[in-house]
């Protein structure tokens, strides 16, 4: 609409600065709610599309610690479990009792950069192009791109609610593909025991060492 206004140039000007230093506020209100916390907890609607191609949604619970700790228990499907204990990450899927390990720094996972939320977000230093937009109820779209072409995503939007929440976080992949994920009841400190991140190899589990991974299980 500003840009339709080209005539009124002072007003434009100011509306870039206004626009500017929203982003820049939003920006502060997510990585000081996240950055503050020890634990978090909350529930979430997964969903994956490769190419047009869509996946079935998946649902479950996401645990996460501060020192890149997470842990994703899906009951959709029931039996799989994707969990990093700061090291290393696991990706169990109980129908075929085959696990999956890499190390957390080496993993192109797109589960994986959410293990760096509490503590260590600095959304500047890891993304560029930013945008905004609104939403329903208060709510802000904010939108970026990922400033290295190594990371296996190009570009973000997160949903993120007036007390600086993530609501809903779109990753678009360098492969064309889109992960989506939906959050709801958050908890910010919950109790968590350390043992939750402490992935015990099932009997007779096939276990692959992956060399590296695409983002998805194969």
């Amino acid at each position: 609409m500003l840009r339709s206004l080209c005539v009124l140039l002072l007003f434009v000007g100011s509306g870039v600065l206004s626009l500017a230093a929203t982003t820049d506020e939003l920006i502060r209100r997510v990585e000081a709610r996240y950055n503050a916390a020890q634990t978090l907890s909350v529930e979430f609607v997964e969903n994956y599309n490769m190419q047009g191609h869509p996946r079935p949604p998946e649902e479950g619970k996401l645990t996460l610690r501060k020192e890149r700790k997470m842990r994703w228990d899906y009951a959709r499907p029931a039996g799989k479990l994707f969990i990093s204990d700061g090291k290393t990450v696991y990706l169990y899927s109980a129908l075929e009792n085959r696990v999956e390990k890499m190390p957390l720094k080496n993993t192109e996972d797109m589960r994986a950069p959410l293990a760096f939320l509490l503590g260590r977000l600095d959304m500047k230093k890891e993304f560029r192009d930013f945008s905004t937009r609104p939403a329903e109820d208060g709510d802000v779209w904010l939108a970026a791109r990922s400033k290295s072409d190594r990371t296996p995503y190009d570009n973000i939007d997160m949903l993120i609610a007036p007390d600086g929440s993530v609501r809903q976080l779109k990753i678009a992949g360098r492969d064309q593909s889109l992960l989506a994920f939906s959050f709801k009841d958050e908890h910010l400190n919950p109790p968590v025991n350390d043992s939750l991140f402490h992935f015990i190899i099932p009997a007779g589990a096939d276990v692959v060492d992956s060399v590296a991974w695409d983002g998805q299980e194969r």
